[in-house]
């Protein structure tokens, strides 16, 4: 019978844990009143480790039925974890592994002796800190996918669900291969101990279903920056032009993290494709009611590319060298959330790897913003952004 195993000789894995970029997308709720509370959907990314067979208390066994099966522990240390920027508390959330209860799941055959497509399950025990709180559940948060290779990574710009709706929801949704949903929620957040255990019965906040309800996926970027921006984007309400000046700190899980893929991460040929998978900028509009957050979708990806379209590798990109997105754009106001009917087309130079300085500016047309239902609210005119400080890695 095929095994996982095989599988995994197959591919000439050394028994090792596997290191991958997370890309992630919760709803929150704010308060202790999960009826009246603030909600908020927040874009969240970070390396996890994910430890599996043929790691030692890992190996591969088969159940009664004849369906392979192996267990796996996700991880998500503090020092690189997953991490977002909140409007409502302007402030960066990091979602951590507690270290008294591990993440343990399990992937198992779906049909007796084929090994793809597979059941992935995981059970989160997670810690949520931000500057002034620390917070964790009670129960275990079960999260589900189905998928078609191990590790389960997406390709550049998949998009995490079958189609691509507007809103927070709640709704029903289809999400796609290789991306793990939470299917245990709403749950409730406490204030944490010493121990990480909760607090009182009272909670801060709770992870809610939605459009995004606690949804996950694995990527294989071959660079990561995140990057601090600043600048301003040009909107127009009811025929007159606002300019809104925008910063985020990347510090504080603001500003930008473009990921870039080589030749040898995607299929598209040559050349290396960009996608800025979280964006958080903020600032006041007097047109639009106050505080507002720029933010990049997380139900349509936005992607671009960097350099020619002829290298070899990422190695091969000379600088100065262009760089485009077509940005899909979110706009957070204290009233609602808007969106940009299209993708909204930007770029610019990057001088470098290390992109501080760097300027992107919107060169498309006029993009209508609109609310989930689809009226129109304002237009989006332009934007220009600077790259400030950075962190960047492989």
């Amino acid at each position: 019978m095929t095994a996982f195993r095989e599988t995994y000789e197959s591919l000439n894995l050394e028994p090792q844990p596997i290191r991958a970029h997370l890309l992630a997308c919760t709803t929150v709720v704010f308060g202790d009143d999960y009826y009246a509370g603030h909600r908020e959907t927040i874009n969240l990314s970070g390396l996890v480790q994910i430890n599996t067979w043929p790691m030692p208390g890992f190996e591969t066994r088969v159940d009664d039925s004849g369906r392979s099966e192996f267990e796996q522990e996700l991880i998500s240390a503090p020092e690189v974890g997953i991490k977002g920027f909140s409007y409502e508390l302007d402030d960066r959330i990091q979602l951590l592994s507690n270290p008294y209860l591990s993440s343990i799941g399990l992937v198992r055959q779906i049909a007796p002796g084929k090994n793809f497509p597979a059941q992935m399950h995981i059970g989160r025990f997670g810690i949520l800190e931000t500057s002034t709180l620390r917070l964790t559940h009670r129960n275990t948060i079960d999260t589900y996918a189905v998928i078609d290779n191990i590790p389960p990574y997406t390709k550049p710009l998949t998009r995490p669900y079958h189609g691509a709706p507007r809103g927070d929801g709640p709704f029903d949704i289809a999400h796609a291969p290789n991306v793990l949903r939470g299917t245990t929620l709403p749950e409730a957040w406490y204030p944490a101990d010493d121990d990480n255990e909760p607090i009182g019965i009272t909670p801060t906040m709770f992870f809610a279903p939605s459009a995004a309800p606690f949804m996950s996926m694995l990527v294989d970027p071959s660079m990561i920056m995140q990057t601090s921006m600043e600048g301003t984007i040009d909107v127009e309400v009811n025929g007159k032009t606002e300019h809104i000046d925008l910063a985020g700190d990347h510090l504080k899980a603001a500003g930008a993290e473009i990921l870039l893929f080589g030749p040898d991460k995607h299929d598209d040929g040559t050349g290396v494709v960009a996608q800025m998978a979280r964006l958080a900028m903020t600032g006041h509009s007097d047109a639009l009611g106050g505080r507002v957050m720029l933010r990049a979708s997380w139900a349509r990806p936005s992607g671009g590319a960097l350099g020619e379209g002829s290298e070899g590798s990422l190695s091969q990109v000379r600088f100065p060298s262009d760089l485009h997105i077509d940005a899909e754009f979110e706009l957070v106001t204290q009233a609602s959330t808007l969106y940009a009917a299209n993708p909204v087309r930007f770029g610019g130079k990057l001088k470098d790897f290390e992109p501080a300085g760097s300027e992107l500016a919107m060169n498309g047309t006029d993009t209508p913003i609109i609310s989930a239902d689809g009226a129109v609210k304002a237009r989006l005119t332009g934007a220009r952004f600077t790259m400030g400080d950075a962190s960047v890695g492989e």
